[in-house]
């Protein structure tokens, strides 16, 4: 590999583990609400376990097809079209209209596929190329903080939603308590 290949693939990788992680949820965000497709999303969402699934299956083939194969420019086009797809399945979830978790699922969702997504690029640390594989992971750390950001989103809400409780009259804690009670 020359140098110019070596630093190309460099960018190749931190710019599509920060397409993954950080412009798509990004893109989701800004146009939650406001595109037809939201019907869409809804209906062909998939299930989360099989959004996440796939995503770290396709991030794993497009890395090591990367690392061990060198595929060439309509195979590598192909290759990320399919990774950007899953991507999007895999932060619908998370923040799409569709079969959208709950904030303890959430969390949990994007705490496991941190790590999974980091264990493709093992083998493209092993095969020597350092830096490519720092990229990646380095790119794909907003995944981490968006799990952090969540959490901590939701265990803010939870206090408040405590504190509200503690501070409504005697009144309206009795009738919680009341519906509360089996």
């Amino acid at each position: 590999m020359t140098a110019d290949q070596h630093a190309g693939s460099i960018w190749t990788m931190a710019g599509t583990g920060l397409l993954l992680s950080a412009v798509l949820p990004g893109l989701l965000l800004a146009a939650r609400g406001r595109l037809p497709w939201d019907g869409a999303a809804r209906r062909l969402s998939p299930p989360p376990g099989a959004a996440l699934s796939g995503f770290v299956l396709a991030h794993a083939a497009v890395t090591l097809a990367e690392s061990f194969l060198a595929p060439g420019t309509v195979a590598r086009s192909a290759m990320y079209a399919v990774l950007v797809a899953a991507g999007l399945a895999f932060w619908l979830p998370v923040l799409g209209p569709g079969r959208r978790l709950s904030d303890a699922g959430r969390c949990l969702y994007l705490f496991v596929a941190a790590p999974l997504l980091d264990v493709p690029v093992v083998a493209t640390l092993a095969r020597g190329h350092a830096a490519g594989g720092l990229a990646m992971i380095v790119g794909m750390l907003p995944v981490g903080l968006a799990a952090a950001a969540l959490t901590w989103r939701w265990v803010t809400a939870e206090e408040r939603g405590r504190q509200r409780e503690e501070s409504a009259p005697v009144p309206a804690r009795a009738r919680a308590a009341h519906v509360a009670e089996p």
